[in-house]
């Protein structure tokens, strides 16, 4: 079909302000235009320094917004960004700058193997130069970190407030121990008694290679409580691919089940302290999910400028699964935090 002038003008404005409120980019070239003398689809390599030396992580930029920058944090720990690639369509629809990431251990970052690196203290600091490589402030600076991502993002909050704008936490308590009970007193009471058993029976032998252990906990407790999509994304399965079990054994326990008493994070818990965040902040649960949706509701109280957001269809995954009620929910505290509507 031949263009007209008038048709070329009706299709501009309709990608430049469809759903865009005034604040976002104007046209699209604005938006995908990053200053590199290189471009690379917006692909950085970020070095990172560290008490045992110097590495880099993976990043990847999408859109230009100096008034809002997301650093999506991926849960594990030591999982991908692949399964946040979800945002990817939402959050461009808005105009939103934002930054998938893979953190230090993970499958498209350096992947040292001291085993020191791998505390929560190591990895804010890893935020917090990850926040300045990518030129983020308290005037622009959001963090989103879903799971073992939520960890990261209130400790940041804890440590670094003062460059934050706002904190989401999705699906993330505030107390490992709690977490822990949640999933043994009301998660695992769920299950077939049989099946519970034979899971236990394997983490007690610490087999946690044998091809049966996946194969009971998916159906019975993955399927359930992580993701309840009857096929699973590409972009979920991708990152459980290529998951670093090593790091995440270490950090968290061989399963979702709970953290296992000697996992580095067993007894993390800074439920007490979140009355010192005072940045705006999103707290996210979830009907089905290993956390507590009621916890999370709470911790929504004990920030000082919180708000909760209920999936009453979702799971840990909830950006999947409860996609809409989900992406909206995050969408608007994003909008309401830049408008100072909050």
């Amino acid at each position: 079909m031949r263009s007209t002038p008038l048709l070329a003008f009706v299709i501009a404005f309709t990608i430049t302000s469809c759903n865009q409120p005034p604040k976002n980019p104007e046209t699209l070239t604005d938006y995908f235009s990053y200053n590199d003398s290189i471009e690379g689809a917006g692909v950085k390599m970020i070095p990172i320094q560290t008490p045992v030396g110097d590495f880099k992580v993976w990043t990847k930029r999408f859109g230009s917004n100096p008034k809002i920058k997301v650093l999506l944090l991926h849960g594990g720990p030591s999982l991908t960004h692949e399964y946040m690639e979800c945002f990817e369509t939402f959050f461009q629809r808005q105009g939103f700058e934002f930054y998938e990431y893979d953190q230090l251990g993970s499958y498209y970052s350096d992947q040292p193997t001291d085993s020191s690196l791998w505390t929560t203290e190591r990895f804010v600091e890893e935020v917090e130069q990850v926040r300045q490589a990518i030129g983020a402030d308290s005037t622009n600076f959001y963090i989103l970190g879903n799971s073992w991502g939520g960890i990261l993002g209130m400790e940041y909050a804890l440590k670094y407030q003062q460059n934050l704008k706002g904190l989401i936490v999705a699906n993330m308590m505030a107390s490992a121990p709690e977490y822990t009970r949640y999933a043994e007193d009301v998660l695992m009471k769920q299950m077939k008694p049989e099946v519970l058993a034979e899971i236990k029976s394997i983490e007690a032998k610490k087999d946690y290679a044998n091809p049966r252990y996946f194969e009971l906990l998916m159906p019975n407790y993955y399927t359930e409580h992580v993701c309840r999509l009857k096929e699973w994304p590409d972009a979920v399965n991708r990152a459980l691919k290529h998951a670093n079990n090593a790091v995440y054994t270490l950090m968290q326990g061989p399963s979702e089940m709970g953290m296992t008493p000697e996992a580095r994070l067993a007894n993390w818990d800074i439920k007490a302290r979140l009355k010192e965040i005072a940045v705006p902040t999103l707290m996210i649960g979830a009907k089905h999910d290993t956390m507590d949706p009621k916890a999370m509701e709470e911790q929504s109280k004990m920030v000082q400028k919180g708000r909760y957001l209920y999936c009453p269809d979702g799971s840990h995954l909830a950006m999947w699964d409860d996609q809409k009620v989900f992406m909206q929910g995050v969408i608007g505290f994003i909008n309401d935090v830049d408008d100072n509507k909050f």
